[in-house]
């Protein structure tokens, strides 16, 4: 599989009123059959419109504008696996990621996708992982 896996930066910067212009240019570029995103990426999404004064309103709005143009691909064995060993590679060096991090970056790995985030910080640290910013 080839694309993109959206993490919740770059889907939560389309809400946005003026999201950045470099994001939405990337983004009408690429075929919609190359977009994705991690059920991980759902979850951090989904709480953060329950925390918003118009919680239902917001996720009704996610879901109708975001997440019906992607594919959500699940978090399963294979992906639990690959985060318990990214996790476990950056501890021991002393460059850990958050537990969110490491569970998209694995789901990225096991489906062979870039990473398109605005956090190139944390996940730039899996070596084997593709990762692209579009913010200037």
């Amino acid at each position: 599989m080839s694309g993109y896996l959206l993490d919740t930066k770059v889907l939560s910067e389309l809400l946005k009123k003026r999201p950045e212009s470099a994001v939405v240019r990337a983004l009408n570029v690429i075929p919609v059959e190359e977009l994705f995103t991690s059920s991980i990426c759902v979850m951090e999404l989904r709480r953060g419109s329950r925390r918003h004064p118009k919680a239902e309103l917001l996720w009704e709005r996610i879901r109708k504008e975001l997440l019906c143009r992607v594919q959500i691909l699940p978090f399963g064995e294979r992906e639990a696996v690959l985060a318990g060993d990214i996790s476990a590679e950056l501890a021991v060096v002393g460059t850990p990621i958050g537990t969110e991090d490491a569970l998209i970056a694995a789901t990225a790995l096991a489906n062979g996708l870039t990473v398109a985030t605005r956090n190139e910080a944390h996940f730039s640290r899996v070596s084997t992982l593709r990762v692209i910013n579009w913010w200037p």
